[in-house]
């Protein structure tokens, strides 16, 4: 493993929306405990007949916490979700989407005319560079498969790989890095996490073998891991220390179990140990995630204006 020790906040996240396991009141309720933890943001499932009226329960139910639906379906249009989100009454530095890599370029260029329009409308004195961040929602694309990896480095904010063993997830971390860096753009500028199922069971046990210290499982639906909460605290405690990955993000097997697990046990340990937040120290996912100032040279082109019309 190359990786260096990683540096900076502990960034974890989780997921909402599972098809017909939750109703809107559900998803209000699992967001609010989400944000009760400190969690960065949560994502959701693109499910939801009208994901405006979601992103606007959800941001009238919370203060902070990040709210990134996706964005690949027909109905979303790259550079939609902005407008959604405002449409909803989200701010848009509260939000992000998820984005196939695929269509990342696309998104850049929809993020860049958004970012334009803007500025147009906004005294001149950010022409001389890249529009700052604070206000533009937050790429993530899942680059566990290998093509998908060169879009990330250039276009993502959050990267998702879903791994099951420490070896794979340094290896991409660093391959995504790395090509960020040679395409002129600052690695610091990305955010790796690693995509776990967790079934957190009814009580606290021994991680069942094959989990725990010794990594996820690889199974059919994608890394898995099943274990207590003390023993997931542990295994992210190593992975971020090791410089292995920036955060996790987490798919409950078990929705409302699994979540309420996750946030007051093993959230609740890293809080007391000193390794995750307690509390937001600002309002936007950008600030959440340390990308405010970051350069986002290679995503943008060198400049905000590279995709005016």
């Amino acid at each position: 493993m190359t990786s260096t020790p990683a540096r900076g906040l502990l960034h974890l996240a989780a997921a909402i929306s599972q098809g017909a396991v939750y109703g809107t009141e559900a998803e209000v309720e699992a967001v609010r405990l989400a944000e009760r933890g400190g969690l960065d943001f949560v994502t959701l499932d693109d499910t939801s007949a009208d994901p405006v009226t979601l992103l606007s329960r959800l941001a009238s139910a919370t203060t902070r916490i990040g709210l990134v639906p996706a964005a690949t379906s027909a109905r979303t249009e790259p550079g939609q979700v902005p407008g959604q989100a405002r449409a909803a009454g989200a701010a848009p530095a509260r939000t992000g989407r998820r984005i196939d890599a695929a269509t990342a370029q696309d998104e850049a260029r929809g993020d860049a005319r958004e970012e334009n329009a803007r500025d147009d409308a906004r005294d001149e004195k950010r022409d001389a560079g890249p529009c700052p961040p604070r206000d533009r929602p937050v790429r993530v694309i899942d680059a566990t498969e290998a093509q998908a990896r060169r879009a990330a480095a250039l276009y993502a904010d959050v990267v998702l790989v879903r791994v099951a063993t420490a070896v794979q997830a340094a290896a991409v971390r660093d391959q995504v890095r790395r090509t960020a860096e040679e395409s002129g753009r600052d690695p610091g500028a990305l955010r790796i996490l690693a995509s776990l199922l967790v079934d957190l069971g009814d009580g606290e046990y021994a991680a069942a073998p094959g989990h725990g210290g010794g990594g996820p499982r690889q199974t059919a639906q994608g890394p898995h891991y099943r274990g207590g909460p003390v023993d997931l605290a542990e295994l992210i405690a190593t992975w971020h220390a090791n410089g292995i990955v920036d955060g996790f993000h987490f798919t409950p097997v078990e929705p409302r179990r699994d979540l309420e697990r996750l946030v007051n046990g093993t959230v609740a340990l890293l809080q007391h140990r000193g390794l995750f937040r307690t509390f937001y120290p600002g309002s936007t996912l950008r600030e959440h995630l340390d990308l405010v100032g970051r350069s986002d040279r290679a995503a943008v082109g060198g400049n905000s204006r590279l995709f005016k019309a």
